[in-house]
């Protein structure tokens, strides 16, 4: 075999990773069989002759999500665990309601990128660049306006009005994951050692504990 033709292979080998996310269909579809016991890094497909229309079915978006809570807003999420037919298609999306002045706090999703359309309200929009500038790029968008958040920063939306507020998003895999930054620092199971927590944050331990409390 020539260098030449080691040298194709070995690059389109390299190239096939570094645009690798969720897995690509190699058939129509592969609906998740979620009887299946073996475990593999996505989903196993159920026989395609046992696959229905419900399959490719979601009902509810249309209904409003729970916003009583303490941060005033309720994500319904429509990924491969909502709807099986999405099984490789590198997609999914979710609903997000606010009660007025509610948020979405940080967050980031390991997996995807998110574009976020507003249906209804003024929602404010932001997310962090990575280490060292970690500079805050930030919007407020009105009825119909679209925003991107790339993968895995953080980002977060504020509902600006006394009304409630709807936004629409799409993100591009089909179990795009999410991290809620303070769930996932002060909520931790087991908790973060509080020292670790308190010189991260140049506090004090006892403003930890508190902090941790509410999680």
């Amino acid at each position: 075999m020539s260098r030449f033709l080691i040298f194709i292979l070995l690059l389109a080998t390299c190239t096939s990773f570094a645009f690798a996310s969720d897995p690509s269909p190699l058939q129509d579809f592969c609906v998740t069989d979620p009887k299946s016991p073996v475990f593999v890094n996505g989903v196993v497909c159920k026989d395609p002759k046992g696959v229905q229309a419900d399959d490719f079915l979601f009902r509810g978006l249309h209904l409003m999500g729970n916003t009583s809570n303490n941060v005033g807003s309720a994500v319904t999420p429509v990924t491969v665990a909502e709807l099986p037919g999405l099984n490789t298609f590198g997609i999914s999306m979710a609903r997000i309601d606010f009660a007025p002045m509610g948020i979405n706090p940080p967050h980031t999703h390991p997996r995807a990128t998110e574009i976020l359309t507003v249906i209804e309200g003024r929602i404010l929009v932001g997310f962090v660049t990575s280490n060292p500038e970690n500079r805050l790029i930030t919007k407020v968008l009105e009825k119909g306006d679209v925003f991107v958040f790339p993968e895995g920063l953080i980002h977060f939306q504020k509902n600006l009005d006394h009304g409630y507020a709807l936004a629409l998003a799409a993100l591009s895999s089909q179990n795009p994951g999410v991290i809620t930054i303070a769930n996932a620092v002060f909520g931790s199971n087991p908790d973060i050692p509080t020292d670790v927590l308190a010189k991260a944050f140049q506090t004090d331990i006892n403003m930890v504990n508190q902090i941790q409390s509410k999680f």
